[in-house]
């Protein structure tokens, strides 16, 4: 029978060591979105409709959620540096192949490859929280949370305008460069923690259920955060095309628009300090509301520049606090189980995320800009009922 050591000391969050660990997830995640403005440039090099280049961007992140369930519940078990240190050898032969790929098909497989591959910042987040004085967790996975968000939304912006002058094959070949110079940072710079669990591999991914069973809070927050990301996905997938119909705008006005996302994930990031003063289910009933208000002002803004613009700061911020808020609610439950109640979580969120995308896309076909709006609506009217299903009054009054 499995069983789990005492928590062992463990080396100080320094400032040095939160600021190397940030940029790091910004930079890793970007590799799950460099496809997205480049979509459009991609069904031309392969001759592909909008539906079969979607795969490509669902695929990656499937991959992050396959990586996630599989390998993440692993740095609950071995060392956690010596596991980031092995991905990444994955990550950099991932992003090398997905830029020589020949055919639609093969991009579409190493897509899924690398998704796996990038999943360390899902590691180094609950890492941050394994290392921060409890009662600054909020703040420090505010603050690298704010790295991931910047490194998600701006990752569009620059891939949208290498991709636009140099091919959408170069964003591929420099991320890899990115990536071995963050291998070098991380090895140098991050310190190593000891694993808490003393299991096998089987036995460790048995108690994921177990922690499902027994922990309604993560139950909640997973599918709260899946609805959400699946917002989230439901736009970005989709903004290029509707660039391209209604403005004829490419891959790299598409991907400024990260820019506006940015300012969104910034200003989310702030939740991060609130929610160690107030109950995060409060936060979240307000944050939910954010992104409802989003999709009425995408679904008015569809030839305006500057609505959407609006929207996509609303969407951003709502996201991004909604899942700041469900963190820091699941990494309060389980100090030992941290990795493995982060897995659950976020395999939960990108499957989410890859159904958004994956709708979109095919909504897109036959409804274009009204379909992906009404189906972002109904998933965050969704998402309000699950919520107020499960605190009948939101968290408003009291902290449960």
């Amino acid at each position: 029978m499995s069983s789990t050591h005492s928590v062992k000391k463990h080396p100080e969050l320094t400032p040095l060591t939160l600021w190397i660990m940030t940029i790091a997830t910004g930079l890793i995640v970007a590799n799950l979105y460099y496809n997205q403005p480049l979509l459009d440039e991609m069904a031309r090099t392969f001759n592909a409709s909008t539906a079969k280049v979607g795969q490509v961007s669902w695929a990656t992140q499937l991959g992050y959620a396959a990586g996630m369930l599989f390998l993440a519940p692993l740095a609950d078990m071995v060392r956690r540096k010596k596991l980031m240190m092995i991905i990444f050898g994955f990550i950099i032969l991932s992003l090398l192949i997905t830029a020589a790929s020949s055919s639609i098909n093969l991009l579409v497989c190493f897509s899924f490859i690398l998704g796996a591959a990038s999943l360390i910042p899902q590691i180094l987040v609950p890492m941050a929280a394994h290392l921060a004085k409890p009662e600054e967790r909020g703040k420090k996975i505010g603050f690298i949370m704010s790295g991931l968000l910047v490194g998600i939304l701006l990752s569009r912006t620059f891939s949208g305008i290498l991709g636009q002058h140099f091919g959408w094959r170069s964003v591929f070949y420099v991320a890899a460069g990115i990536m071995a110079v963050t291998w070098l940072l991380l090895w140098r710079f991050l310190p190593e923690v000891e694993p808490d669990y003393d299991g096998t591999y089987g036995s460790l991914m048995t108690s994921l259920i177990d922690l499902v069973k027994h922990e309604p809070k993560l139950r909640v927050a997973a599918l709260r955060g899946a609805l959400c990301f699946a917002c989230f996905s439901v736009f970005w997938s989709t903004i290029v095309f509707l660039l391209k119909a209604n403005f004829n705008l490419g891959s790299g006005v598409a991907g400024e628009f990260g820019l506006a996302g940015a300012a969104g994930a910034i200003a989310a990031g702030l939740m991060g300090r609130l929610s160690d003063k107030m109950d995060a289910y409060k936060l979240s009933a307000f944050t939910i509301l954010l992104i409802l208000i989003s999709f009425g002002i995408f679904y008015i803004s569809a030839h305006n520049i500057w609505g959407l613009i609006v929207g996509v700061i609303v969407l951003d911020a709502g996201v991004q606090a909604t899942h700041i808020s469900n963190q820091s609610i699941i990494f309060a439950l389980k100090p030992a189980a941290r990795n493995r109640i982060n897995t659950i979580y976020m395999v939960t969120y990108f499957l989410g995320g890859t159904a958004g995308t994956f709708i979109a896309t095919l909504l897109w076909k036959n409804y274009q800009w009204n379909g992906v709006c009404a189906i972002g609506a109904i998933l965050t009217i969704l998402t309000f009922v699950i919520h107020f299903a499960n605190h009948p009054i939101g968290g408003l009054v009291k902290r449960t």
